[in-house]
């Protein structure tokens, strides 16, 4: 794994259809669950809170899809709790992921 250590967390985007928009938004969270699966599940059940989730896929982003893990040190470094979900908005979270730029 990338930075060592083990899987603490996930950031997941989630496709958010919101009143007014032409296509759906895709929101980033952060999630301190080491279950993907949950992850997913509670970054899913945040994105309601604010928005109808997609039903299917747009422009090839998935409605809940999982961008990369956290580990241990990272989610200090970033202030992420285990068991928190912490919503980070629509923009790239560059500094939650060590990707050079975001999926097309």
């Amino acid at each position: 794994m990338a930075g060592g250590g083990f899987v603490s967390g996930w950031l997941i985007g989630v496709l958010v259809e919101l009143p007014g928009e032409p296509a759906p938004i895709r929101h980033y969270y952060g999630v301190g669950f080491e279950d993907r699966a949950k992850s997913e599940w509670m970054a899913l059940d945040a994105g309601q809170l604010i928005g109808r989730i997609a039903s299917s896929p747009y422009k090839g982003q998935e409605p809940v899809q999982m961008l990369g893990h956290l580990t241990p040190v990272r989610m200090k470094t970033l202030g992420l709790k285990p068991g928190e979900v912490r919503a980070l908005g629509p923009n790239w979270p560059r500094r939650w992921i060590e990707v050079t730029s975001p999926p097309q």
